[in-house]
This record gives C-alpha cells, structure tokens and sequence, in this order.
C-alpha cells in the first residue's frame, strides 16, 4: 500500500511541476508573441516614415534631373536657350547630396528580442532581411560614394561662379534653406568641358541613385503590405 501511495504521491508531484512548467512556458510565449506584435505595429510606423523619406528624396533627384537636362541643352547650344539668371539658377537647384538613412532601430529590437523568429511570414521575414542589411549596406556605400562628389561639385561650382549664400538652418526639410547672397556667371567655364562633365557626372549619380532608391521603395511596400497582414493574423 505505501508503495501505490508513493506512486500516486509522485505522479502528482511530478504533474503539478509539469503543469507549472506548461502554463510558464504558454506565458512566455503569449508574453512574447504580444511583444512581437507590439514591435511589428510600430515597424509599419516607421516604414510610413521611411517611404515618406524616400518620396522626397526621389523628388529632389527628379527634379534635379530636370535642370541638369536644361542646362545641358543649353550648353549644347552655345548658352542661347537660357539667360544668365536663369542657368545661374537651375544650377544652383541642382541637389545630387541627399542621402536616404533607413530608421532600423525597430528591426534591431525584433533581432535583440529574439521575436523575430515569431513572425510567421517567411516572405515578410526575408524582406526585412534584405532591407535592412544588404540593401542598407550598399545605400551606405552609395552615399558615401556619391558625399565625396558632392563636395567636389559644390566646391568647382562656388569658385568658379564665385557663389555665396546666406543660411536660415532653422528653415526646409532637410539641412535648412539658403539664399544667394552674390555669384558671378562666368560664361568660358559655364561652355568648358571641366563644367559639362561635372553636370553630367551629377546626373549620372541621380540617375543611379534614384533606380536604387526605387528599388529599396519596392521592398519597403512590400514590408509594408505584409506587416499589416502578419498583424491581422494574430488578431
């Protein structure tokens, strides 16, 4: 008798400990699963964000674009399409030295927690992957590449048309705006090929930069889009 009465004492020991251990372990997982919703809701926060960024800077290449085409055109045709004014003026609004910076500061929490094997979506998963890793490093790599002409551009251009501006570093969306305070048009260099091939350089960057912003767009959309459906999966 006392060894069934050992028997049962131990078979309910060991199921209360089974039990408990059970019930933490479905805890944990709830507790985690909610974690990982939590930072998959504000991971589409900062994709919104993110795709707003990478609108702009596509408008500020597009549109630089465009004044690199017109004051191309206009040299091709010995300065007789555009004014002084007016080729002064395109080819100061020409922006080639914006760089996208991706806020990956969500993604790293979803890595560091651990809850990033939770996502149930394989395809979601992979994309964030190739977001936030490759497609990060050669954005960066890209940057830093296009920053470099950048500051040669900028340069050539303020000594040879003798340019200089004034700064409200409190005004626009991105460095402040700038307002031209003097500048002399200088018409030999504006015709010389040092100028022709800087422009065109420039437009070449835009060019590049603009087909990978497009496609780092394209995955940010497709993250978008399946963010939300993971999130309505566990709802």
């Amino acid at each position: 008798m006392s060894y069934i009465k050992f028997i049962v004492e131990f078979g309910v020991i060991f199921s209360s400990v089974f039990i408990s251990f059970y019930l933490e372990d479905l805890r944990k997982d709830s507790n985690e699963l909610v974690l990982k919703n939590e930072l998959v809701s504000d991971l589409i926060i900062t994709i919104e964000d993110d795709l707003e960024q990478l609108k702009n800077i596509q408008d500020i290449l597009q549109n630089s674009e465009k004044l690199i085409l017109e004051v191309l055109n206009d040299v091709d045709n010995d300065h007789n399409q555009l004014s002084n004014t007016e080729a002064m003026n395109k080819i100061l609004g020409i922006e080639v030295g914006f760089s996208f910076f991706p806020k990956d500061g969500i993604f790293n929490q979803l890595i560091s927690t651990g809850t990033f094997e939770l996502i149930k979506n394989e395809e979601l998963k992979k994309t964030l992957l190739e977001i936030f890793n490759n497609q990060k490093q050669r954005n960066y790599a890209t940057s830093q590449e296009i920053d470099k002409f950048n500051i040669d551009f900028r340069k050539e251009l303020n000594q040879n048309f003798r340019i200089r501006f004034s700064y409200n570093s409190f005004d626009g969306e991105y460095y402040g705006s700038r307002t031209l305070t003097n500048s002399n048009f200088d018409k030999n260099y504006y015709l010389s090929n040092s100028f022709y091939g800087i422009i065109s350089q420039a437009q070449q960057y835009s060019n590049m930069y603009m087909r990978q912003l497009k496609d780092i767009e394209d995955n940010y959309e497709t993250a978008y889009a399946l963010s939300k459906e993971e999130i309505k999966k566990d709802n």
